[in-house]
C-alpha cells in the first residue's frame, strides 16, 4: 500500500561518518513514506539544515564534532520545538540515553536496528510516540526506580513547588511508571483528568512528554 505524499515525513539524517550517512539516506529513500531531504556532518551543520530543510524528523548521532548530538538536540528543541529528533548511536550508556532524552529527544535507537523497524520507530516518533530501544528503556527503568526507592536528598526545586498537591501526586506516580489508568484509580479522578494534570505539570516544567518528565524527577530526586 503507497504511502500517500501529502503524510510523507521529511528525514535530516546527521552522523560524522560519510559512509553511515550514505547507508541510512540509501536505506531509508527506500521505505514507504519517508523522504531524507537532507544530511549533516555535526551538530553545527544539523542546525543549519533544520532551518534551512524543515524537516520532520532528525535522526541523529551523539558522537560528533564540532557540536555533539545532544547539544544540538537541546538547541533543535529550543527553536523548533515541532521538529522531533531520534537519536540513532552506537552507545547505550546510561548517561547519554538521560542526558539526551532531557535535552529534548523523542527517542534513543541503536544502529543495529533492522531498516524496516528504524523506517517504523520513525514514524511512531513523528506521530509523539517515544522511541526506545529495549537497552535504553532499561536504563531508563533502573535509574527511575532506584531514584523511587529512595527519599529525595535535595530540596523541592522551584518548578515543582509551583506545582499543586494534586499535580505532585501525579508527577510521583508518572515517575514510578505509572499508565494513566493506574493514576487515576490511585487518587480516584478520571483519565481524561489524569491527561490535564500531566498536560499542565509539561508545560509549566517545559518538558515534551512523560519520559522528559520521569527523567526530570530522578535528576531531581538524586544526589
Amino acid at each position: 500500500m503507497e504511502t500517500d505524499p501529502i503524510d510523507t515525513i521529511r528525514l535530516l539524517v546527521v552522523d560524522d561518518q560519510e559512509l553511515m550517512r550514505d547507508g541510512l539516506t540509501a536505506i531509508l529513500e527506500r521505505q514507504p513514506g519517508l523522504d531524507v531531504v537532507g544530511t549533516a556532518a555535526d551538530g553545527a551543520e544539523a542546525l543549519r539544515q533544520v532551518e534551512a530543510l524543515s524537516p520532520d524528523v532528525v535522526l541523529m548521532d551523539i558522537r560528533m564534532p564540532v557540536l555533539d548530538g545532544i547539544q544540538a538536540t537541546a538547541e533543535i528543541a529550543r527553536i523548533r520545538p515541532s521538529v522531533k529528533v531520534l537519536i540513532l548511536s552506537t552507545f547505550d550508556d546510561d548517561e547519554y540515553v538521560l542526558q539526551a532524552l532531557q535535552a529534548g529527544a523523542a527517542g534513543y535507537l541503536l544502529k543495529n536496528l533492522p531498516a524496516r523497524d528504524l523506517a517504523e520507530a520513525i514514524r511512531l516518533t513523528q506521530r509523539g510516540i517515544v522511541q526506545l530501544s529495549p537497552a535504553a528503556a532499561a536504563k531508563v527503568v533502573a535509574v527511575l526506580t532506584a531514584a523511587a526507592a529512595r527519599p529525595a536528598s535535595r530540596p523541592v526545586q522551584p518548578q515543582i513547588a509551583r506545582l499543586t498537591d494534586r499535580e505532585r501526586e501525579v508527577l510521583r506516580l508518572v515517575a514510578l511508571g505509572a499508565s494513566n489508568r493506574e493514576i487515576a484509580r490511585e487518587l480516584i479522578i478520571s483519565e481524561g483528568t489524569v491527561k490535564t494534570h500531566i498536560s499542565s505539570i509539561l508545560g509549566q516544567l517545559k518538558l515534551r512528554d512523560r519520559t522528559q518528565l520521569a527523567v526530570f524527577v530522578h535528576q531531581h530526586n538524586s544526589g
